[in-house]
């Protein structure tokens, strides 16, 4: 039987707390993306706007994700990922400390955009970290050991900031998130192991490439579809909790931590059932999902019932969150990162697009849970692309290749070597 190599063993020994750092620039980010929202009020009467041009701020952040996601993880694929990490965690410590000295609304809106572009491709660039670094056996629990701090946010970070803001002013929160980038970054420079980029130099035309794939379109196509449905209910369960379960708006940020509760459980459970069955997984859990919103407008018929459903709304739409991470990587091996920053990408577009949807069954009359029935709807389309890629994947791909190929973008240095011994 052959001996490990020092190389694998340092990585090895480094994996848990390089998915720390991972880890706490992914809570930085899920708490300055989601925090906006419990914050407009307040940001409105400060600058002077009217709550509809305050929200514009929440649709800059997803813009700037958008677009910086592929375009960051493209420009900067062929450098050292651990450095590449720590530039876009002070992109986006400038964004939020810029956001909390705006002086007008142009201004804020500015700096949300900015701080959105390094969102995607820090949990592109970073996906593919954790899994080279991880086990064969432990790659889609690694990722969502990583996504772990993006669901520990809507727990903790997103109540807290919120709560900071109201308390202290809303600029005290964007210093504080900044604070948080400060700390993962030095998290991220002692962590994480150096390495050199060991894939073949194609250059942005030849990473570009790698996206005209089927297989990856019909990837990005699921988690679109899969991801729309969660946010078709989940922008309108303010008034499906208050209107139909009958809770007081005192109760709803209680019940929002318990959908961060739900998220952080199918987050975990959904890494460590990909690692055995990552389609099995991705089925299973649009599956459930599909089952849960369709009981939607049954279970939010009485509190103890709607408090479940969001529970539920949370594990069912998370456990698909590793597989779906995986199977983009996989198959556009030759350029990870951009295609998981490509899927970042795509969650912020299912974002936006789940909600105008959402919101069209509400203005057309249908009841104040019909979101989450267009929701079913959009999970099941999920679920049929997620079966065209499988009879594709079948016809002619070789997931394998993806897996060596994956494994072999990340190296650590020989220089880290010698530090971890």
């Amino acid at each position: 039987m052959s001996r490990p190599t020092p190389t694998s063993l340092s990585a090895r020994r480094t994996t848990p707390l390089a998915l720390l750092a991972l880890a706490v620039g992914a809570f930085g980010i899920g708490t300055t993306e989601f925090v906006m929202m419990g914050l407009l009020p307040d940001v409105a009467d400060d600058l002077g706007v009217s709550i509809p041009s305050a929200g514009h701020l929440v649709s800059a952040y997803a813009l700037g994700v958008v677009i910086g996601a592929p375009l960051l993880a493209a420009v900067t694929a062929r450098m050292s990922r651990r450095k590449v990490l720590i530039g876009l965690m002070g992109l986006f410590v400038v964004g939020n400390a810029l956001s909390a000295f705006a002086p007008d609304y142009d201004y804020l809106l500015a700096a949300r955009f900015l701080s959105g572009l390094p969102h995607g491709a820090f949990f592109g660039v970073g996906a593919v970290v954790a899994t080279t670094m991880a086990a064969p056996e432990r790659k889609a629990r690694s990722v969502s050991l990583m996504f772990l701090g993006l669901t520990v946010a809507n727990v903790l970070g997103v109540p807290v900031a919120t709560a900071m803001g109201q308390q202290l002013g809303w600029r005290a929160t964007f210093l504080g998130v900044s604070v948080i980038g400060v700390a993962a970054i030095a998290a991220l420079a002692l962590l994480i192991p150096h390495d050199r980029a060991a894939a073949p130099r194609a250059g942005l035309r030849g990473e570009l490439a790698a996206l005209r794939s089927v297989p990856v379109w019909l990837a990005l196509g699921t988690t679109v579809a899969g991801f729309g449905a969660l946010f078709s209910a989940y922008s309108y369960i303010t008034p499906m909790l208050t209107d139909s379960a009958g809770y007081a708006d005192s109760s709803v940020t209680l019940l929002l931590a318990l959908f961060g509760v739900g998220a952080t459980i199918g987050n975990l459970l959904g890494g460590r059932l990909a690692d055995h069955a990552m389609r099995g997984t991705l089925f299973g859990g649009l599956v459930s999902l599909i089952v849960v919103l369709g009981a939607f407008p049954l279970l939010m018929s009485t509190p103890w019932s709607a408090a479940l459903a969001v529970v539920l709304l949370g594990v069912a739409a998370f456990v698909t969150g590793s597989p779906l991470n995986l199977m983009v990587m996989e198959r556009a091996s030759t350029a990870p990162s951009l295609a998981s920053s490509a899927n970042q990408a795509a969650f912020n577009l299912a974002n936006a697009g789940g909600a105008w949807i959402g919101g069209l069954a509400l203005t057309a009359g249908f009841g104040v849970t019909s979101p989450a029935t267009v929701g079913a709807g959009l999970a099941l389309l999920g679920l049929g692309v997620a079966g065209v890629a499988y009879v594709v994947d079948r016809r002619g791909v070789t997931p394998s290749v993806g897996r060596e190929r994956l494994v072999a973008s990340y190296v650590p240095s020989r220089a880290a070597d010698r530090v971890h011994h």
